[in-house]
């Protein structure tokens, strides 16, 4: 859900590189940069991206439980401006299908991930979503899109705080984002309807699961340090019993424990 306004990053701003495209000298603050003459066509790249997020969907339909992703997360990836999450130099890489690096030893994830990750939950309507790891926001806003709460929660304060901004500029009112240890998620607001958490883990957090509404499902990265990773769902049964699924193979940056 977002305010009927978004505040414009445009235009963009390069660094050297872009003279080779063509792009006009200024200078900031006593700093060298290029507004870009011509930039690529956003909105052409990023149905692009769309066609190749849909199609690496069928390929993997084996894990995800469907050949076709739930239409309000293909609308939602749609929406989001992701060059509103990245780094000044890669927006004009938006619209590319990979990670994408946003300071900190952190990453952007690549919007397949994204979108598969934001499927597998499998929200009902008026959903409260709790997201661990903000990042950027980017996984946030596409959540906001279709969820009607977001509570996200990020260790890194410089990232939680460019994240605030960044979701305020585009206009999403309804995600809360906080600083604080994800492995213990957030319970001043549960329970949840589903859990996304963006950092593997070594083992299943319990607290997590604590969080979880029976019914509802827990999406995250099991295993080691960038290999051997699973993305796996987790859905929680009436008596509290967890129904395990997936299997997908992936590779995060570490989940932190305390």
């Amino acid at each position: 859900m977002k305010l009927p306004f978004r505040v414009s990053l445009w235009p963009l701003y390069v660094t050297a590189p872009a003279l080779l495209q063509g792009g006009k000298a200024s200078e900031v603050h006593g700093v060298k940069w290029i507004e870009m003459a011509k930039l690529p066509d956003l909105e052409a790249e990023k149905a692009i991206l769309l066609k190749h997020v849909a199609d690496q969907a069928a390929e993997t339909a084996s894990y995800l439980g469907a050949d076709v992703l739930d239409s309000r997360v293909i609308a939602a990836l749609g929406a989001v401006r992701r060059e509103a999450f990245l780094p000044e130099q890669l927006k004009i890489r938006a619209y590319d299908n990979r990670p994408q690096p946003i300071g900190h030893g952190q990453t952007i994830s690549q919007p397949y991930i994204v979108a598969a990750m934001s499927h597998l939950l499998q929200i009902p309507e008026e959903a409260k979503v709790l997201e661990i790891g903000t990042g950027c926001g980017y996984q946030s806003a596409v959540l906001a899109e279709f969820a009607a709460e977001v509570v996200s929660v990020e260790r890194i304060s410089k990232l939680a705080f460019a994240a605030r901004d960044r979701l305020a500029s585009q206009g999403y009112v309804n995600v809360s984002i906080h600083e604080g240890d994800g492995w213990q998620g957030w319970p001043e607001e549960a329970p949840y309807d589903g859990i996304i958490v963006t950092a593997a883990a070594p083992r299943l957090p319990q607290p997590l699961v604590a969080q979880l509404k029976p019914g509802g499902r827990l999406v995250i990265p099991i295993g080691g340090r960038l290999a051997g990773q699973k993305l796996m769902v987790f859905e929680k049964a009436l008596d509290g019993s967890l129904v395990e699924s997936c299997g997908l193979p992936v590779a995060f940056v570490p989940l932190v424990e305390g």
